[in-house]
């Protein structure tokens, strides 16, 4: 496999780290300050403070349609088809995802938010469809 694939594997898992470590950092600075006691939040999400729960949300979305990404990725070097399309659609993919991302720990303007989300998604499934009639066209 092309190993250009990596580097947007590489900022997506990067991406995934620096949200979880996001929300460890304002989950624990909100305790800290006394916004919530570890009882109210020990069960569930719903009492953390806004700053907390955006960067949480947007870490938890990083374990959803990335899934596919990682899979297309690793399919596309089992079948030897990881050429410069799939490496463009990768990277749009990824960078989709950063403003995804972006709207999601500042605004959380949910019309914006979706429209990324669906944009990422269409590239995602452009991905899909190239990797799959490069594979079933050999």
């Amino acid at each position: 496999m092309n190993t250009a694939f990596l580097y947007p594997v590489l900022v997506q898992v990067a991406l995934t780290f620096a949200l979880v470590i996001a929300t460890g950092l304002t989950r624990t600075a909100a305790i800290r300050r006394g916004e919530v006691k570890v009882s109210e939040v020990a069960l569930g999400q719903k009492t953390w403070p806004k700053r907390s729960m955006l960067f949480s949300n947007a870490y938890q979305n990083q374990l959803e349609t990335p899934i596919l990404f990682y899979a297309g990725i690793a399919f596309a070097g089992v079948y030897d088809v990881a050429g410069p399309v799939l490496l463009a659609l990768a990277w749009v993919w990824v960078c989709v995802r950063l403003v995804h991302v972006a709207i999601h720990i500042t605004t959380n303007h949910m019309l914006h938010r979706f429209m990324a989300f669906l944009a990422g998604v269409l590239v995602l499934a452009a991905f899909w469809t190239v990797m799959a009639i490069e594979v079933i066209t050999r």
